[in-house]
C-alpha cells in the first residue's frame, strides 16, 4: 500500500485530539461536528453537550458575534481575532482565533475555528477597579443591598479569624474584591496571590508553593477551584495543607453551589472542607438592584477625579433601562460597559441613551420588557432622525427574529420574508455601523 492509499483518518483525529490549540467546527447549520479535547478545556464543555444545542444557546457573545457564524455567513476567514465570551455555566472565556470557512468541491460546508486560550492573560492585564492602583477595602467597597452588607459583615469576621474562606457567586459578581478586603484586612504579612485555576496546570501550582517556601507567608485567593481537574484538586490540596502550618492565609472561590459541583464530581469534597471553614455567597447583581446606582455614582466619582471630566450621573431614561436589564454579567459587565460609555464622554454632565453603545441597546431590547420607542423616542426631547430611528427599529426586529430562531439564518430570513443573502447583508451592515459606534 502507497502512503497516498493510506487511511488517514486515524492520524487526523489523533493530531486533533493531541494539538496545543482548541478545534471547533461546526456544518452550516451551526451543528458541531467536532469539539477537540483541548477546547472542551478551554470552554469546560463535552462534545454530547454541544451537538445537538445552537452556539447561542451555549455561549453568549456580547459585543460582537461567534467568530464561527460570522465566517459561516461570510465565507471569509478571519485571523487572530480576540473574542470575550461566557458559557451558559457563566464561566468567562477570552481566546484568539482563527476560523476557516470548509469548502468541499467548491461549496461550502461549515467553518473549523482554531483558538488559543487567553482568558489568564486577560485577567492578570485587566481586574475590575485595579486601573485605580490602590488596594481593595471593605472602606472601598460600595453596598447598600442587605445581601452585601452580611457579606461585608461576615467578611470582616473571616479576615479577623484567619479562617479559610469559600466565596461563592456567579462571574463577575465581586469575589475577587471581597477577597483582596479580606487580605487587607487580616493580619497576613506578606502579599496576594491569585491563582487562576481555569487554564491553571501542576508546574504553576509547585511555583507558587516554592514561593511561598522561600517568603513569609502571604494571601493565596484560589479562584474558581472547581475548574480544576481533579488530580490538580488534589494537588492544590497538598500544597494548601503544606503551607498552612506558616503564615499563610487561603481564599478560595466558586461559581456554583458547593453542593452540586460535589455532586457532580466537579469539586472534591477534601478541596471543599478545606476551604468551608467560612462560606460567604455572594448574590448575583438582577437579585440585589439596588446595589446598581452606589456603584456607578462611586465609579463615576472616580472618572472625575482621575480624568477631570463633568459626567456626575445617568438620565432618567437610562437608569430606567439599567433597573430593568438582568445582567448577566453581574458588576463586570456593567463596569465593562460604563468603562465603553466614558471613553467616549467629552463635556456631558449625564449619560444619556444616545451615549449608550448600540449592541447594549440591542441587548437590552431584547430582554427587558420595554418597547423599541423608548429607545427611539426620547420623552420630553427632540426626535431621532429618521434614519437613526429605521436604523434602531430594524436592528432591533432583526436581531429579535435571529433569536426567536437560535441563531439559524435561513430560518430567520424565511420568517422575515427576505432571501438568507438580504438578511445577511443588514446583519453585516449593523455590526459594521456597530463597530464605528
Amino acid at each position: 500500500m502507497t502512503s497516498e492509499e493510506m487511511d488517514m483518518t486515524p492520524f487526523l483525529k489523533f493530531a486533533a485530539e493531541h494539538v496545543a490549540v482548541g478545534i471547533h467546527a461546526v456544518d452550516l447549520k451551526g451543528k458541531t461536528i467536532l469539539y477537540n479535547n483541548k477546547m472542551k478545556e478551554i470552554e469546560g464543555f463535552d462534545f454530547e453537550e454541544l451537538v445537538d444545542r445552537s452556539l447561542l444557546e451555549m455561549f453568549r457573545f456580547d459585543q460582537h458575534e461567534s467568530t464561527l457564524l460570522q465566517v459561516l455567513q461570510t465565507g471569509e476567514a478571519v485571523f487572530n481575532a480576540k473574542q470575550t465570551y461566557w458559557n451558559r455555566k457563566g464561566q468567562q472565556i477570552t481566546t484568539l482565533n482563527d476560523t476557516y470557512p470548509i469548502y468541499s468541491k467548491g461549496k461550502l460546508i461549515g467553518a473549523m475555528e482554531m483558538s488559543r486560550d487567553v482568558t489568564t492573560l486577560e485577567k492578570v492585564v485587566y481586574q475590575p477597579l485595579k486601573k485605580y492602583e490602590e488596594p481593595i477595602t471593605f472602606n472601598s467597597i460600595t453596598a447598600v443591598s442587605n445581601s452585601m452588607r452580611k457579606v461585608l459583615e461576615t467578611a470582616e469576621k473571616a479576615a479577623a479569624t484567619k479562617l479559610p474562606v469559600l466565596l461563592i457567586g456567579e462571574s463577575g459578581t465581586g469575589k475577587e474584591l471581597i477577597a483582596e478586603a479580606i487580605h487587607w484586612a487580616s493580619s497576613s504579612k506578606g502579599q496576594l496571590y491569585t491563582l487562576y485555576c481555569h487554564g491553571t496546570n501542576g508546574e504553576l501550582i509547585d511555583q507558587l508553593n516554592k514561593n511561598l517556601s522561600a517568603k513569609s507567608g502571604g494571601t493565596i485567593y484560589c479562584e474558581r477551584i472547581d475548574l480544576l481537574s481533579r488530580p490538580l484538586q488534589i494537588q492544590l490540596l497538598k500544597m494548601a495543607q503544606d503551607q498552612m502550618s506558616g503564615d499563610t492565609y487561603f481564599i478560595a472561590s466558586v461559581g456554583e453551589d458547593p453542593v452540586e459541583l460535589i455532586a457532580s464530581n466537579k469539586l472534591s469534597k477534601e478541596l471543599y472542607y478545606f476551604f468551608s471553614a467560612m462560606t460567604i455567597k455572594l448574590e448575583p447583581l438582577r437579585n440585589r438592584k439596588e446595589d446598581i446606582q452606589p456603584f456607578i455614582d462611586d465609579y463615576l466619582s472616580r472618572h472625575r477625579m482621575n480624568f477631570g471630566s463633568m459626567v456626575r450621573g445617568l438620565d432618567d431614561e437610562v437608569k430606567k433601562l439599567f433597573m430593568a436589564y438582568d445582567w448577566p454579567g453581574n458588576l463586570k459587565e456593567l463596569e465593562l460597559l460604563l468603562d465603553e460609555i466614558t471613553s467616549l464622554i467629552t463635556t456631558q454632565e449625564h449619560i444619556s441613551l444616545n451615549l449608550l453603545p448600540s449592541h447594549f441597546k440591542s441587548k437590552a431590547m431584547n430582554k427587558t420588557a420595554l418597547a423599541p420607542e423608548d429607545f427611539i423616542i426620547r420623552s420630553g426631547r427632540e426626535l431621532l432622525p429618521l434614519d437613526d430611528y429605521l436604523f434602531e427599529a430594524e436592528m432591533y426586529y432583526l436581531q429579535k427574529a435571529m433569536d426567536l430562531h437560535g441563531g439559524n439564518v435561513t430560518k430567520a430570513a424565511a420568517a422575515l420574508g427576505m432571501s438568507r443573502q438580504n438578511l445577511q447583508y443588514r446583519l453585516r451592515k449593523i455590526k459594521k455601523n456597530e463597530a464605528q459606534t
